[in-house]
């Protein structure tokens, strides 16, 4: 059954729920909010193609979830507590099933982090999905890609490389692949606490060369990675380090935050580890480097040369 814009409109605002500091949410022509005295906003855009960001097989449900889940990441790499977020969908027609599934996946990760829903668009058009998510950051204290020092131990959060094996192995991959493409979990978490430990962070969205390149030219420093470290998860652990060294090195869609930080930090980062429940892995070391990049090393110290850094769209 095909439905009208407003109709859209409508069933999206009636499933929404909202914070005391939305002033006014969905229905007019923008929202209004309030942030806290002492406080910076925080905002990034990210848009999901169908057949680029997502097969095309993949349920609404779980597009839902991943296209607040990577803009929540970006959130998470700058250590902001998320706040709101506006969605704008270009559907092919107005089924207010897959909306459902959509909004089931979309949702659901919002109430997971206090995210309100507050304004957006719908449009006719191949599947397309662009969100904008609003976080808070206390003032000065963002994290940023620039302020790697010379020195500081390179970390990595969680595994690496679930989410390339899973498209290697499409359209049949592993379950434990298969949920860590459809449904990245953004650290949330793990940024806000790294303020005031981390000299510099990013999220690994493009493959980890490719970003941590990123942070390296901004803060005019080269990176040394050990490719034996990075970490695995048992269901890509299965597969031999010369097999899967090149989904974890450059794959990219792992939404895992990486970050620098003194040696002077490794116990702590060990407890912060525990208490988060979550792998933190050092991985290598920043080095003098002038913005060059980064030089990963194989099992033998020797330099090891990717086919790609990451992923681009152009």
């Amino acid at each position: 059954m095909n439905t009208g814009e407003f109709d859209l409109i409508a069933h999206i605002r009636a499933r929404v729920g909202l914070r005391d500091d939305v002033i006014l949410g969905i229905g007019d022509d923008a929202a209004l909010l309030q942030p806290p005295a002492g406080r910076q906003l925080v905002v990034t855009t990210d848009t999901l193609n169908a057949g680029v960001h997502f097969p095309e097989s993949t349920t609404a449900s779980d597009i839902g979830w991943k296209s607040l889940a990577v803009n929540l990441s970006d959130l998470a790499a700058m250590g902001a507590e998320p706040a709101w977020c506006t969605l704008s969908l270009s559907l092919p027609a107005s089924d207010p099933g897959w909306l459902d599934g959509f909004l089931d996946g979309f949702l659901g990760l919002a109430r997971a982090h206090g995210v309100a829903l507050v304004g957006g668009d719908t449009t006719r058009g191949p599947l397309a999905i662009a969100v904008t998510a609003i976080g808070l950051v206390a003032t000065g204290r963002a994290l940023r890609r620039e302020g790697a020092r010379v020195g500081d131990d390179v970390w990595v959060s969680g595994t690496l490389g679930d989410a390339a094996a899973a498209l290697h192995a499409w359209p049949d991959p592993p379950s434990a692949l298969r949920a860590r493409l459809d449904r990245p979990t953004p650290r949330v978490q793990l940024g806000q606490r790294l303020a005031g430990i981390a000299h510099a962070a990013l999220d690994v969205s493009d493959g980890l060369l490719a970003d941590l390149g990123h942070l390296c030219r901004a803060s005019g420093v080269g990176a040394e990675i050990e490719l034996a470290r990075l970490p695995v998860s048992d269901a890509l652990g299965v597969h031999p380090l010369s097999a899967r060294i090149a989904w974890q090195a450059s794959g990219g869609d792992d939404y895992e935050l990486c970050f620098t930080a003194s040696p002077d930090h490794r116990d702590g980062l060990a407890m912060l580890a525990t208490e988060l429940d979550l792998p933190l892995t050092r991985i290598g070391r920043i080095v003098d480097g002038d913005g060059e990049g980064v030089r990963a090393l194989d099992e033998a110290g020797h330099p090891w040369r990717p086919g790609r850094t990451g992923y681009t769209h152009f």
